[in-house]
C-alpha cells in the first residue's frame, strides 16, 4: 500500500526531546515500512526515517528561533501533499484539522488521527461542517465531547517493544513524573504524594513558554523541598533509565487526557503507574496489574504502597499484549483497508486509488443527505 504520513512540524520525527505526537508518527511510520508498505513522510527536514522523507521545513519549528508563526509552513506542506496526492492510496494526517478544506474532495482516501483534547467548544461546528472527513480517536474517552463526529475507529498508541527494556529490580529509590510542566498535568500533586510518603521524586519535564509563569509561581517554590529533584527535558535514551529505575510513575493529571503516552512507556519498563481518574486513564491502566487509579490526593497516598508492590514482569507482559507499535500499525492498516474497500470501482485499482491513465473523477466520501434527518446520514464508520 502507498501511504503518506503527514506530521506536525513543531518537532522532528522522532523528536529530539519532548513530543508525543511526533514520536507516535515515527513509530507508526517505521513499523509500516517494516510491514512492507511504501511510506512517504511529510515532516521537518531534520527528521530521521526509513520512509521517503519530504522535508517541509529545514528543521523542527520549535527549535528555530527565527520562526514566529508556524502556519505558513503548514500551508506550504499541505500544498506539497496536495500536489502529490495522486501517488498515494491513503493520506494519513496528524496535524489536527488544517487539511479539511483542501482535502475534502479526497476525503475517502484520507484519515485524520486526533491527538489532542476535543472538549473545546469551537470544534463541534467544525466537525459538523466537515462530517465526511474520516477521523481516528486515540481513546474512547477522547470522543466524548464530539461523539457525533465521523470517527471510524479508536486506535490506541503503541511503542516498539525493544525501545525500553524491562527493569525487574529498580535501584533508583524514587518515584517519577515525566511530561510537561503545566497546570493540567499537576506536578504539584505528584510532589505532594511523594512528600506525604517520604519517597524521593524526580521530575523530568519541559517548560513551554506559555507555562513559564505557572512554573515560576506554583512549581519552582516546591522544588526546594527535601527529596524533590527537577531534571528538565530528557531524550529517549535517558527516558529508559529514568522510567526503568523508578519505583513507580505518578500521573496526577487534571484534564481530559486523550491518551497519556508516558503511561505505556513506563509499563514497557515494568514500572507501575499511579494515576488520577481522568480522560483515557481507565482505558490504559489495567487496575491491579499495571497500576492503580485514584480520585483524590488522600486516595493516592493510601494507594502508593500497593502500586509499589505490583509485579513488574506482569506490567511488562500486559504492555506487550496491548501497546506494541506493531499492534498499532496493524490497527491502522485495517482502517486504511476498510476505507479503501468503500471506494467505487469506476477507474480505480484494487486499492481504490485512481488508476493510471484513467479519466474517472476522484471520488468524494460524502455523508448521504436525507430529508428526514436534516442531512446527517450514515458515515464511514469501520469499527
Amino acid at each position: 500500500m502507498r501511504i503518506a504520513q503527514v506530521a506536525p512540524l513543531m518537532e522532528s520525527v522522532p523528536p529530539r526531546l519532548y513530543g508525543g505526537t511526533e514520536r507516535i508518527v515515527s513509530y507508526l511510520t517505521e513499523e509500516l515500512v517494516r510491514l512492507g508498505h511504501d511510506v512517504t513522510l511529510f515532516a521537518s527536514g531534520d527528521s530521521i526515517t526509513a520512509a521517503d522523507l519530504v522535508g517541509c521545513a529545514p528543521m523542527a519549528l520549535r527549535l528555530e528561533p527565527k520562526v514566529r508563526d508556524p502556519i505558513p509552513y503548514y500551508m506550504l506542506m499541505l500544498d506539497r501533499v496536495r500536489q502529490r496526492a495522486g501517488e498515494f492510496d491513503i493520506i494519513h494526517f496528524h496535524i489536527d484539522q488544517f487539511q479539511f478544506p483542501i482535502f475534502r474532495p479526497l476525503a475517502g482516501r484520507t484519515v485524520t488521527t486526533l491527538h489532542g483534547r476535543q472538549d473545546l467548544p469551537d470544534l463541534k461546528p467544525l466537525y459538523l461542517g466537515f462530517d465526511d472527513m474520516p477521523l481516528v480517536s486515540i481513546s474512547n474517552a477522547q470522543r466524548g465531547p464530539v461523539a457525533n463526529a465521523n470517527f471510524v475507529k479508536t486506535v490506541s498508541h503503541g511503542i516498539p517493544e525493544d525501545l525500553h527494556p524491562l527493569v525487574v529490580h529498580p535501584r533508583g529509590g524514587y518515584v517519577a513524573f515525566l511530561g510537561r510542566i503545566a497546570a493540567e498535568k499537576r506536578p504539584d500533586r505528584a510532589i505532594a504524594v511523594a512528600r506525604a510518603l517520604g519517597i524521593p521524586i524526580k521530575i523530568a519535564a519541559k517548560i513551554d513558554r506559555v507555562d513559564e509563569a505557572y512554573f515560576r509561581e506554583k512549581i519552582a517554590p516546591l522544588l526546594n523541598q527535601p527529596g524533590v529533584e527537577f531534571i528538565g527535558e530528557i531524550n529517549e535514551r535517558q527516558k529508559s533509565d529514568f522510567l526503568g529505575e523508578a519505583r513507580a510513575l505518578l500521573f496526577p493529571i487534571d484534564w481530559p487526557e486523550p491518551f497519556g503516552l508516558v503511561m505505556i512507556e513506563a509499563m514497557a519498563c515494568g514500572t507501575p503507574v499511579l494515576a488520577f481518574r481522568a480522560g483515557s486513564v481507565p482505558e490504559v491502566i489495567d487496575e491491579g496489574v499495571t497500576g492503580l487509579i485514584v480520585d483524590t490526593l488522600d486516595e493516592a497516598v493510601a494507594a502508593m504502597p500497593r502500586v509499589l508492590s505490583l509485579d513488574r514482569a506482569a506490567v511488562r507482559r500486559r504492555f506487550e499484549e496491548r501497546f506494541s507499535a506493531k499492534r498499532m500499525a496493524l490497527d491502522y492498516v485495517s482502517v486504511y483497508e476498510a476505507l479503501l474497500r468503500r471506494m467505487p470501482d469506476n477507474g480505480y485499482g484494487e486499492t481504490g486509488v485512481l488508476a493510471r491513465g484513467s479519466n474517472a473523477p476522484i471520488r468524494q466520501l460524502r455523508v448521504a443527505a436525507s430529508n428526514s434527518n436534516g442531512g446527517n446520514g450514515s458515515r464511514s464508520r469501520v469499527d
